[in-house]
């Protein structure tokens, strides 16, 4: 009887979705314990294709689709690598380290392009003595990824979640990110999940 008022997916329900992310092999790349918490409905919460998958399902649904680099994480960019002097970049320095932007290569541009008010995010690829190499691609740009999904819990949104379009207590969500592994021991590198955190997010170079 109860599963006749069980919430299906709908614009703005709170979703708790777990998920198994792979490659295009099957081998794993992010498999939480916790579940994900999105606002369904267009919010950017999670990718288009998988709200389109679970648009009217509802609790314990599940099912497993691959995503292509267009539908994912975009195409890698070669134009995204930048190699910039070590002396411009705090120490210590290590591969893996993540900073918004790149000092002074890109203040033309971004004036040029009122548009783009968001900065990319740079992880440190390589370092050498005098030289540090960046990529602000996203660490799964270009690969076709897997999703094995399934529904937790749905819930309605209330006003103040609609509004910040997320839901309370949590910010953006980002799959793939490196380094979630509950270690925020490094402030330098940006942590996985929370996209834009302000307490260990990446730091800014002028």
């Amino acid at each position: 009887m109860f599963d006749k008022f069980r919430m299906k997916i709908e614009k703005n329900t709170i979703v708790s979705l777990r998920y198994k992310l792979t490659d295009a092999q099957n081998n794993v790349i992010e498999e939480p314990d916790s579940p994900m918490v999105y606002l369904h409905g267009g919010y950017e919460g999670t990718f288009p294709k998988i709200e389109t998958l679970l648009d009217g399902q509802d609790i314990g649904y599940e099912a497993t689709i691959q995503l292509e680099p267009s539908e994912a994480f975009g195409e890698y960019d070669p134009e995204l690598l930048k190699i910039e002097p070590r002396t411009r970049f705090p120490e210590p320095l290590e591969v893996g380290m993540q900073f918004e932007g790149v000092p002074d290569a890109d203040e033309d541009a971004a004036v040029d392009d009122p548009e783009d008010d968001e900065p990319l995010i740079y992880t440190v690829t390589d370092v050498a003595d005098s030289q540090v190499v960046l990529d602000g691609n996203h660490p799964l740009a270009g690969m076709a990824l897997r999703f094995w999904v399934q529904v937790e819990d749905v819930r309605a949104a209330t006003d103040d979640e609609i509004e910040n379009r997320h839901p309370e207590g949590g910010e953006s969500f980002s799959f793939g990110m490196p380094n979630d592994d509950g270690d925020d021991d490094e402030g330098e590198e940006f942590p996985g999940g929370a996209l834009g955190s302000d307490s260990t997010g990446p730091r800014t170079l002028h």
